[in-house]
């Protein structure tokens, strides 16, 4: 039953598309994540899926493809952003999310080793992501999940200012901004 919810909300294509706003302010992720990272992917890229989904951009070429890739790309930005937090301290899972992690990988430090080792395979743009069922997947491009609990922008454009070539750097330091609250939230 839940895989046919699952799909029909993955191809629900609503009027409108709005972009989630920021739970932080711009400069507030660094040193993780820069303001000028945040300015371009969230301020020019992120919001641009939802206008030019708004824009109705489907009478253009590519169609149908074209509005459901910007439906998606909003979909995934309105996942990651609120899930990030300004660096403070430790900060390691908990909740539902820890238990989770736990059941499925046994060590937290476990599950960032198998998550690296997942999303370093992914060959150009796409997201790695935690499933709400415990196993690690990704997305090529962009395409709505509905069981998203840990999500990871593996764009260029999401580690390119801060971190040149150096994706697994990126991935490192990521886990310093994840707000697990809201991971938890999500199962």
């Amino acid at each position: 039953m839940r895989e046919h919810i699952d799909l029909i909300e993955a191809n629900t294509r609503p009027a409108k598309l709005d972009t989630t706003p920021l739970p932080y302010a711009r400069d507030e992720l660094q040193p993780v994540m820069s303001a000028d990272t945040i300015d371009y992917h969230y301020e020019h890229l992120a919001k641009g899926y939802a206008k030019r989904y708004n824009a109705d951009n489907s009478g253009n070429s590519g169609g149908t493809y074209v509005k459901d890739f910007n439906r998606a790309g909003n979909f995934l930005h309105n996942k990651f952003f609120p899930q990030l937090r300004p660096p403070k301290g430790t900060n390691r899972p908990k909740g539902a999310v820890l238990e989770l992690i736990e059941r499925k990988f046994k060590t937290y430090e476990d599950f960032q080793e198998k998550f690296k080792e997942t999303a370093m395979k992914i060959q150009g743009s796409g997201w790695a992501y935690l499933s709400t069922g415990g196993d690690i997947k990704t997305i090529a491009n962009h395409a709505v999940r509905t069981d998203i609990c840990v999500l990871v922008d593996w764009w260029e454009h999401a580690w390119a200012l801060d971190y040149q070539a150096d994706k697994e750097k990126y991935l490192d330091n990521i886990w310093r901004i994840i707000n697990w609250d809201v991971c938890s939230e999500r199962l």
